[in-house]
């Protein structure tokens, strides 16, 4: 039985039976909705540690917003000066990691295109069917703007490119659920489900009985395959159904492909599922975004990056799923069983 599908950007959370010891808050952080789910721990306890959580994102989503004043926007606007400009020990190290996780992935995950992002209208809550001034896409496409223009002195940025400009938002999701797994465990809490618009962290189970999430089918209204997430496992998709707007039957998403400057067209939708660790959340974050990026040539990228369980759903409707990943799911369309 499910208690209450809900789709959130790739993911259904499917509850389950039995609400007695379910608690559920929501919330709208990050450009999408948030929900966390406590089990089993005292009612005082669970609103105190999601309360925690939902601080820390709204804080991480104030701090680091790319289009709203921010500490975020403030550095992009010293880039485009071509001014250093020092930054909290915090954003300089999340620039570090974000630069070092877009060289592992070939840079197809790239959070220096913010630009790029801006001129396809993705620096907005609503997305008009327009598409960006030739010129100005033209001028972007020759700079080839890239985090790794950003050189880190301490708490000090410098590029070498006025051309780059941060967006975070493939990236601080995941680094938002490793924050409220360890704000979770700090609160004595085992058994919780974060959810951020469909990249789903889980910690415990739920009654005894694993977590279980769906993945959204990226053409219908419906899970494409269900499965059950073990202790610590994390999970995220990087789907075109969700930020794009249509022209002459083109669909335009906001996954840049870096190497042409405009959306990718390759991939509809592509899953990562990630094992336990540290660093489970940002995982499933960040991989998805070069993996659906790279297209055809996803496998050779996900062998590269070390992720072993992949579900991609290419231009066609076709789904490809890597082995370890297969065994693990329930397809619920009989078609995508084959």
């Amino acid at each position: 039985m499910w208690l209450r599908p809900i789709m959130l950007a790739a993911l259904l959370l499917l509850s389950g039976c039995g609400r007695e010891s379910l608690q559920s808050q929501e919330s709208y952080v990050f450009g999408t909705r948030v929900e966390v789910l406590v089990w089993g721990a005292p009612a005082d306890k669970g609103r105190e540690a999601t309360a925690a959580v939902l601080r820390e994102f709204d804080r991480l989503h104030r701090a680091y917003h790319a289009w709203q004043p921010s500490e975020l926007t403030a550095l992009n606007d010293a880039i485009a000066a071509g001014r250093p400009h020092e930054v909290s020990a915090e954003l300089a190290a999340l620039i570090v990691e974000a630069r070092a996780l877009a060289a592992q992935g070939d840079y197809l995950f790239d959070p220096g295109i913010g630009a790029l992002v801006k001129l396809w209208g993705f620096h907005d809550e609503t997305f008009k069917p327009q598409l960006p001034d030739a010129e100005k896409l033209a001028a972007l496409r020759q700079a080839k703007p890239s985090i790794a223009a950003l050189k880190v002195d301490g708490r000090t940025v410098t590029s070498t490119s006025r051309s780059v400009a941060l967006d975070f938002g493939g990236y601080l999701k995941g680094v938002a659920l490793d924050r409220a797994a360890a704000i979770m465990k700090a609160h004595g809490i085992t058994n919780a489900l974060i959810n951020i618009g469909g990249n789903v962290l889980a910690l415990g189970a739920k009654g005894g009985t694993p977590w279980r999430v769906g993945i959204q089918h990226p053409r219908k209204s419906e899970p494409l395959a269900t499965l059950e997430l073990r202790d610590g496992e994390a999970i995220g998709t990087s789907g075109d159904y969700q930020r794009y707007f249509e022209m002459d039957g083109r669909r335009y998403s906001h996954l840049i492909d870096p190497r042409t400057a405009e959306p990718a067209t390759g991939t509809r939708a592509l899953t990562v599922l990630i094992s336990p660790g540290d660093k489970a959340g940002l995982w499933s974050d960040v991989a998805s975004k070069p993996l659906f990026v790279a297209g055809d040539g996803w496998k050779p990228l996900a062998a590269k990056l070390g992720i072993a369980q992949v579900l991609r759903v290419d231009a066609a409707g076709r789904v490809e799923v890597t082995e370890p990943l297969r065994v693990r799911l329930q397809f619920v369309a009989e078609e995508e069983k084959k």
